[in-house]
């Protein structure tokens, strides 16, 4: 199986993946992903698109992410690999999009406006 390589995105994270068969490691940066996803619920965000499609111990994948925080980092990733796994078995994409695995989330912060302190927010007000 040639290695197949996608790529996924949450607000300002970019993952780009490659995913190849073997036995279930994924790397991310170099590091094994529970060492660079720390807590339980990152862990499980990043394995969520395997376990659903029932690949999970079945492919190699070397991520490079970069961008966002830690939590758009592990979104991204779990979007590259869903797009990965449908690109190599297509009967797997209802069950993916059935859990929003293969929605692409294009929620990003709202920029700054100039005249106020926030984007939206405006500058206390008194009255005296």
């Amino acid at each position: 199986m040639p290695t197949t390589n996608t790529s996924g995105r949450r607000k300002t994270a970019v993952a780009r993946i490659y995913l190849s068969e073997g036995n279930g490691a994924i790397t991310v940066n170099g590091k094994d992903y529970k060492e660079y996803f720390p807590t339980l619920p990152l862990q499980y965000i990043v394995m969520q698109s395997t376990e659903v499609s029932g690949n999970a111990g079945k492919f190699d994948v070397k991520v490079n992410v970069a961008g966002g925080g830690v939590k758009g980092q592990a979104e991204a990733v779990r979007l590259a690999i869903a797009k990965a796994i449908v690109e190599l078995d297509p009967e797997k994409k209802p069950a993916l999009r059935a859990k929003g695995l293969m929605t692409r989330d294009d929620r990003m912060v709202e920029r700054k406006k100039p005249g106020r302190r926030k984007a939206r927010r405006r500058f206390q007000f008194s009255k005296r």
